[in-house]
């Protein structure tokens, strides 16, 4: 909880140095901030507390998932000092917002009411409609913010429903109440209709199919840094409510529960990956990369062990790559009016350590030794097979297979073909971004256990 109220006063403070005319110093004391924040929430790592009668819970996958949300967040928040330097008189509002942000986030991990969860869901969403349409002169921004906005606010209003079937048939929306309900009285069948709702609704805010097709036009259409907060933060942030909202409202799962999760995860990693391969805009392609992903993250439901550990990796390993990957796509397409596969073009050979990066970012998502990626498929698949789920394990292979494809039509680009477009000086920002989370990436490779032991 007082993670939330110090996240919350930060947002504030960043406005208010605004009004007192120091923009050059927002960015550094949001850094700064949120690493004393993210000191103060490891802090609570061994202690759990409920809070304004169960409304927040802090406990060790709150902590975890939270302090996974912070570091995004420094790292989105550090790209944006040269991202917005051409709009020096809006960072304070680009930045504040990227902090409510995460305090939507935080509070999605950290409920113990539904209310709460849904206050969390409803802040986040806000903030991220806002920063897609945030480019206001671009047709394409307005058309992404647009878009996001119908959509995010149908699959909201799915969730709302959700929720108020699930307090009509418990009359509560505290989750201890819920839970002891349905384990010691007769509750109405549609309880499982309002689970159902809510998994819908979170579906898509993760964007699997069936419930993807907003994605690849808003993540092409919206600024570049933008897509990368959504494609990171607001994903996992996403899996991690959905994880959570399972555990609490279904902790023991029925067949049928099963096979949809079976199916929506095949679904997603099949479609995402092959339609991956007919894209040459950057942003579409890891569009639907993302779908194919948020696929294998879904598989995390099916777990009987250890999955909330399982999930965490996976989602560290995922949104490390994706930052460093677009740590240089930021630089690579910055005012072009297209981010395709041809601004690449000989990249390796003017820019080597940013080529070599961006290189390694790729591999790890398509699950290649020995970055974190390969980890995290491999301990995901490995507890799988335990689980009995072979065809899920199979497709999950053959979709990382399928992935290399389009991976490589970047790297091809940046070592085989001739330099084409003459850019501008690297901002130093941006390779300090990029070399640290890959750095991450890394350790997390060598270092597993680390990460998998925190929610045992």
């Amino acid at each position: 909880m007082n993670t939330l109220i110090a996240i919350s006063g930060l947002g504030i403070l960043i406005l208010l140095a605004e009004i007192f005319n120091a923009r050059k110093a927002i960015v550094p004391i949001t850094i700064i901030g949120l690493l004393a924040i993210l000191g103060f929430n490891i802090s609570q790592y061994n202690q759990f507390g409920s809070y304004f009668n169960n409304m927040m819970v802090v406990d060790k996958f709150s902590v975890a998932f939270s302090s996974l949300f912070i570091v995004i967040t420094v790292f989105l928040v550090a790209l944006s000092h040269d991202f917005y330097k051409d709009h020096a008189t809006k960072i304070s509002d680009y930045v504040a917002i990227k902090v409510f942000l995460l305090a939507g986030a935080v509070a999605m991990v950290s409920f113990g009411n539904l209310s709460m969860f849904f206050l969390g869901i409803e802040v986040l969403s806000i903030a991220l409609y806002i920063l897609a349409a945030s480019n206001r002169l671009n047709l394409r921004s307005n058309e992404a913010g647009m878009k996001y906005f119908l959509m995010g606010s149908f699959a909201s209003g799915i969730i709302l429903f959700g929720i108020c079937l699930i307090y009509g048939a418990t009359g509560s929306f505290d989750l201890n109440v819920i839970y002891q309900i349905t384990h010691t009285q007769s509750y109405p069948q549609w309880y499982f209709i309002g689970v159902v709702f809510l998994v819908i609704g979170m579906l898509f805010k993760i964007a699997t199919v069936p419930f993807h097709f907003w994605a690849p036009d808003v993540y092409e259409g919206a600024p570049a840094l933008t897509t990368a907060t959504m494609s990171t933060l607001a994903k996992v942030v996403a899996m991690a409510a959905l994880f959570k909202l399972v555990s609490a409202l279904m902790p023991v799962q029925n067949y049928s529960f099963q096979i949809i999760i079976v199916c929506v995860a095949i679904a997603s990693m099949v479609f995402g990956n092959i339609m991956a391969l007919r894209q040459n805009n950057v942003k579409r392609m890891f569009a639907f990369s993302g779908v194919s992903h948020a696929g294998f993250m879904v598989m995390t439901l099916l777990l009987a062990n250890n999955a909330a550990s399982t999930l965490l990796y996976y989602a560290m390993a995922y949104s490390v790559s994706g930052i460093a990957f677009f740590a240089v796509v930021l630089y690579v397409t910055k005012d072009k009016e297209n981010e395709t596969i041809d601004s690449f073009n000989g990249f390796g050979k003017t820019h080597p350590l940013l080529a070599g990066i961006l290189t390694a970012s790729l591999l790890s998502m398509a699950g290649i030794p020995i970055l974190s990626g390969f980890f995290a498929k491999f301990f995901l698949l490995n507890q799988l097979v335990q689980t009995g789920w072979m065809v899920l394990v199979i497709v999950a292979i053959i979709s990382s297979i399928i992935s290399v494809g389009y991976y490589f039509k970047i790297i091809l680009a940046m070592y085989t073909k001739q330099n084409e477009f003459d850019l501008p000086k690297v901002p130093t920002i941006y390779q300090i971004v990029a070399v640290l989370a890959m750095i991450l990436n890394i350790a997390l490779g060598l270092f597993p256990n680390f990460v998998l032991d925190l929610l045992n």
